[in-house]
C-alpha cells in the first residue's frame, strides 16, 4: 500500500518550494493530501496543490463544500505521516503548547504517528530562546526536526533559518521511513474471512464474515515491515501491498492445511478469520432439486485451527486468537486463551453496537496470558489493527 503523507504549509516565503516536495513524494508512490493555513495561500495557490497532489485541499475549519465536520480526526486518522514545511515560528510555538486554533494545528494535535517539521524563519527568529525550546520540547516528545540551512534568507540576511531543500526533506522522510520498521524480517501469518462449507454445486455453509478485519491487521504488519502471509476465506476484500503475500482459500479444511504450513516458520500468528465450526459429512457434486419435504445434512466438527497452532507452537512463537461471543464474553474468552495455549485473545461481542460482523468499525477487548485486559472503545477496524499490533510488540 502507498504511503499516506499530509504534508502541512504554513504561511512563511518558503511555502513556494512545497510543490517541488509534493511531485517528489507522488513520484515515488506517496499519496499525500494537503492542509494550509490561510496565510499559506499568500504564497502558493489551492489549485496548484490540487492539481499536484490529486486531492482537495484543506484550508477551513468550518466549510459548506467539506462533507466531513471532523477533517482534522479524518486527516488524521488517514495519513502514516505529517510534515510541516515550512514550519514557522508560530506553528511551532502552537505545537509545542498544545493550542489548536486553525485546520492546520487541529489535524497535528489530533495526529499520533511520525511527525517531520522544517522551520523556516528569520535568524533573529530562529535563534529566539523560546523558539528553540519549543523545538527542544518537540523533539523530546518524539518530533522529527529537519534543521535549517544556513543561506540568504527573504530579508536579505544570510543567515540560519532557510528552509531545508525539498530535496533534503524528501530524503530525510524517506530515511526515516525506511528505518521506521520494527517487525523488519518478521514473519507474520495472519487469517482472514468466512470459510465456505460445501453442500452441493450452489450452496454452502458460511457467515457474514467480510475479512474488513484480518486484511486491515495485515495492513498495519507490513507497514511495520514484516513480511505477512494472508490467508483468506472468500471476500471482496483487496490489498495491494508487496510485504504481503495473499492465499486464497473456500473450507475450514483447506485453511488449516495452508496455516499449519504456514505457522511453521512464522514469528507471529494472529487468526482473525470466521472459520466453520461445522462442515457436511458428505456433500454432493451437483445442484440438489427440491424434491424432499425433509432434507437433513448431517454436520462433523471441522479441525480446530488454533488448537493445532497451540499444541505446535514453540518458544519464539506469538499465537493470537479471536473470540466472537454473544454470552458470557469474559469468561469464555479466558476459557479458550487458557486452553488453546494463546499468548492473547482479542475479544467480540456481537452485543456491542457497531462492532462485529460487516461494519467499518469495531470495538474489542485484548486479553494476554499475564491477565492483562485492554479495552479499545469503538474505533475504526484499522484502529483496531493498530491497538493489536501495539499489544504484541509491547
Amino acid at each position: 500500500m502507498a504511503l499516506r503523507v499530509v504534508v502541512a504549509i504554513s504561511g512563511g516565503i518558503a511555502a513556494y518550494k512545497v510543490p517541488l516536495l509534493i511531485r517528489m513524494l507522488k513520484k515515488n508512490n506517496c499519496e499525500v493530501k494537503v492542509v494550509v493555513t490561510k496565510n499559506a495561500l499568500e504564497f502558493v495557490t489551492i489549485p496548484t496543490l490540487q492539481t499536484l497532489s490529486q486531492n482537495p485541499v484543506y484550508s477551513e475549519m468550518f466549510s459548506e463544500k467539506s462533507s466531513q465536520f471532523t477533517e482534522h480526526i479524518s486527516l488524521a486518522d488517514w495519513a502514516d505521516v505529517f510534515i510541516v514545511a515550512p514550519a514557522t515560528a508560530n506553528v511551532i510555538g502552537k505545537y509545542a503548547n498544545g493550542i489548536a486554533d486553525d485546520c492546520l494545528t487541529t489535524s497535528l494535535l489530533a495526529f499520533d504517528k511520525i511527525v517531520c517539521m522544517a522551520p523556516a524563519m528569520n535568524t533573529k527568529m530562529y535563534h529566539n530562546p523560546v523558539v528553540q525550546a519549543n523545538l527542544k520540547k518537540l523533539q523530546s516528545l518524539g518530533v522529527n526536526v529537519i534543521l535549517p540551512e544556513n543561506g540568504e534568507l527573504a530579508c536579505g540576511v544570510v543567515g540560519d533559518g532557510r528552509m531545508a531543500e525539498p530535496e533534503t526533506i524528501f530524503q530525510f522522510v524517506d530515511s526515516l521511513i525506511k528505518n521506521n520498521k520494527p517487525l523488519k524480517g518478521k514473519k507474520i501469518c495472519i487469517t482472514a474471512g468466512p470459510t465456505y462449507e460445501q453442500i452441493d454445486a450452489v450452496r454452502f455453509i458460511g457467515n457474514y464474515s467480510s475479512g474488513r478485519m484480518g486484511f486491515e491487521l495485515a495492513k498495519v504488519f507490513a507497514q511495520k515491515g514484516a513480511e505477512v502471509s494472508l490467508i483468506t476465506g472468500p471476500t471482496q476484500q483487496v490489498i495491494e501491498n508487496e510485504n504481503v503475500k495473499r492465499y486464497d482459500v473456500k473450507s475450514a479444511a483447506q485453511m488449516y492445511e495452508k496455516t499449519v504450513e504456514i505457522f511453521e516458520t512464522s514469528d507471529i500468528a494472529i487468526l482473525s478469520a470466521a472459520v466453520a465450526d461445522y462442515t457436511p459429512k458428505s456433500t454432493f457434486d451437483n445442484k440438489l432439486k427440491k424434491k424432499y419435504d425433509n432434507l437433513v445434512v448431517e454436520l462433523v466438527p471441522t479441525k480446530d485451527i488454533l488448537a493445532e497452532l497451540g499444541r505446535r507452537k514453540k518458544e519464539h512463537q506469538t499465537l493470537v486468537g479471536f473470540a466472537l461471543e454473544t454470552d458470557n464474553e469474559l469468561e469464555n474468552a479466558k476459557d479458550k486463551l487458557q486452553r488453546k495455549n494463546l499468548d492473547f485473545i482479542v475479544l467480540n461481542s456481537l452485543n456491542d453496537k457497531g462492532a462485529g460482523f460487516n461494519v467499518p468499525t469495531n470495538k474489542v477487548s485484548i486479553l494476554d496470558a499475564k491477565g492483562n485486559i485492554y479495552e479499545s472503545g469503538l474505533k475504526s477496524k484499522y484502529e483496531i489493527a493498530l491497538d493489536i499490533s501495539e499489544k504484541i510488540l509491547g
